[in-house]
């Protein structure tokens, strides 16, 4: 139970457990290319250096979407229209959250999902304070999985998906066409609210990723320090580095973790060699066109209904609706 100001909230939870961290870990790192699933860059600490991350200078997205919220939310909301659901997926520390919430016409509750646990109950607890009269109804889970909602939602509310950020682009074309499909779903072909990034020039992309003050660097080595606590592994952090990279032929930005040294790594009694050199692919973002992320779309069920952008055309937000 969630406590703010006397008033209970109900946390529904379904946290990943540690024995699928595990399999997850040694699965990425049994492969021929090395990777870790950037879902699990998020423990605690990984949540507050986002935060971070999203105040550094170089960081654009943040900043650009925020601006297009700021001049365009109260549009959003009449198209959203009264009464909904809003489902929150990876509402981290739910900051853009009351820039939506503000002008929509009495929505009926709103449903932060995160995987970290005590960054999601931080954040339901400041919207709680802000929006007493709200419903807040918290769920911890992995939600790149289908989860199941609160019992208490009203069934016949409409439903809309809010996924700001560029989240959509940590996920292959594959992966994010699933998503978008488990949110279909989730909201019974209601209606999505989507940060998707845009193409731009290679350099703004890979300062943005690899920060002057090596915030995103810190970020990505956390992992490192996540696995060593929770799986018993013994990674010397000081041996690998951050890199951040554009891919042209997939039109993504990957960050790798770069093994300094040749060395031997165990977690839980199970050894990794790296060579100097090798790397861990830990995160995509992948960069869309107005035209690539609607074709996406229109796979999982959704056609884009409207798009805001800002003046440099760096970042979107688009409104999907049901298209079948």
């Amino acid at each position: 139970m969630v406590k703010n100001n006397g008033n209970q909230l109900e946390l529904t939870d379904f946290s990943v457990e540690t024995e699928v961290f595990r399999r997850d870990v040694i699965a990425g790192l049994s492969a021929d290319r090395k990777t870790l699933p950037s879902k699990y860059l998020y423990d605690k600490r990984g949540s507050e250096l986002f935060d971070a991350i999203c105040e550094a200078k170089d960081y654009y997205p943040t900043r650009t979407e925020v601006g297009i919220m700021r001049r365009n939310a109260a549009e959003m909301a009449d198209a959203i229209g009264a009464g909904a659901v809003v489902i929150e997926y990876g509402s981290g520390s739910s900051m853009k959250t009351p820039l939506l919430l503000e002008p929509l016409e009495k929505p009926a509750a709103y449903v932060p999902v995160d995987i970290s646990r005590e960054h999601l109950v931080e954040a339901a607890e400041r919207i709680s304070a802000r929006f007493q009269d709200l419903p807040i109804m918290p769920v911890c889970a992995d939600f790149t999985r289908p989860f199941e909602l609160p019992e208490a939602l009203d069934s016949d509310a409409p439903r809309m998906a809010y996924f700001p950020g560029s989240t959509i682009g940590n996920f292959t074309p594959t992966q994010a066409r699933s998503l978008l499909q488990n949110m279909y779903d989730e909201t019974n072909g209601g209606s999505a609210l989507l940060g998707v990034d845009l193409k731009k020039d290679v350099a703004v992309l890979e300062r943005a990723y690899d920060d002057s003050e090596g915030v995103t660097a810190e970020f990505n080595i956390n992992l490192l320090e996540h696995i060593n606590r929770e799986l018993n592994a013994d990674f010397d952090l000081e041996t690998f580095e951050h890199r951040a990279v554009f891919n042209e032929e997939l039109s993504r930005v990957e960050m790798h973790l770069v093994s300094r040294v040749r060395q031997v790594v165990t977690i839980g009694g199970t050894s990794f060699s790296f060579d100097a050199g090798e790397t861990i692919h830990t995160e995509n973002s992948h960069k869309y066109t107005p035209t690539s992320f609607a074709r996406l779309a229109a796979s999982a069920g959704w056609k884009v209904d409207r798009i805001w952008t800002d003046d440099r055309d760096y970042f979107s937000i688009q409104l999907l609706v049901a298209d079948r």
